[in-house]
């Protein structure tokens, strides 16, 4: 009777050694099924307006009396001042720095003894408007200053009008989702290509937003670009 018994419980372990095993590597298949990954990108890009700009304005003026320099400083801030709130510019849009004065005179190596004037100063009124096609306008006009005297400092490194756009959460979830839509056209492709199933997603890591001048002579158009990265798993 014991015998029996023993045999019977051999028996039922074998049966639950084997079922566990069977499952065991079931598991190990479907585990190593998801083991199979595709990692693909995809790429928003859009072409936007600049919404804001800093305009700053720079002019030079040279006299050898103090006295009539600070008048002439003045009067040309006035001058400028005027010709963009006729344009449509808010005073409270225009901020006005304080003057730069150089006395050639104070300088070494004798320069003050050669320069025709003593002393020149240098000042800088800046612009910041949301107004962009409005102050572009301006910019292309203000030459016409010239004619009274004013002296305008062009170097386009010191004095470069700066175009930024500041709506971008506004893009973020359009941008984002075509970026993980095109992502999921290339793992489709390539589930298809290598005769395989695309799967759920594993990992999605959305990359940084850029804003970047569309090209050189145009700053005042914007491509705000992202890359999504996906990982998807791939069954048979």
């Amino acid at each position: 009777m014991q015998s029996k018994a023993a045999t019977i419980l051999g028996f039922s372990l074998m049966l639950g050694l084997a079922a566990l095993g069977f499952l065991v590597q079931q598991m190990a298949v479907k585990f190593k099924e998801y083991e199979r990954v595709v990692n693909v990108k995809g790429l928003a890009e859009q072409e936007v307006a600049a919404d804001t700009v800093i305009w700053p304005i720079q002019f030079t003026v040279a006299d050898n009396q103090l006295g009539s320099l600070f008048e002439t400083l003045e009067q040309q801030s006035g001058l400028i001042t005027a010709f963009l709130q006729q344009g449509g510019v808010e005073a409270s849009a225009i901020s006005r720095a304080a003057p730069n004065v150089i006395d050639k005179k104070a300088q070494q190596y004798g320069e003050g003894d050669r320069a025709e004037f003593r002393y020149i100063a240098s000042q800088t009124l800046t612009v910041y408007s949301k107004d962009v096609a409005k102050i572009r306008g301006l910019i292309s006009a203000i030459g016409q200053l010239g004619r009274q005297g004013i002296v305008f400092n062009q170097d386009p490194y010191q004095n470069r009008v700066e175009y930024s756009f500041t709506a971008l959460n506004e893009l973020k979830p359009q941008m984002i989702e075509e970026a993980t839509k095109q992502a999921r056209e290339v793992a489709l492709k390539f589930a298809q290509d290598s005769q395989s199933q695309l799967g759920k997603i594993k990992t999605a890591s959305q990359g940084q937003f850029s804003i970047s001048d569309r090209d050189a002579n145009t700053p005042h158009i914007k491509k705000v670009r992202v890359v999504t990265t996906v990982e998807y798993y791939l069954s048979d």
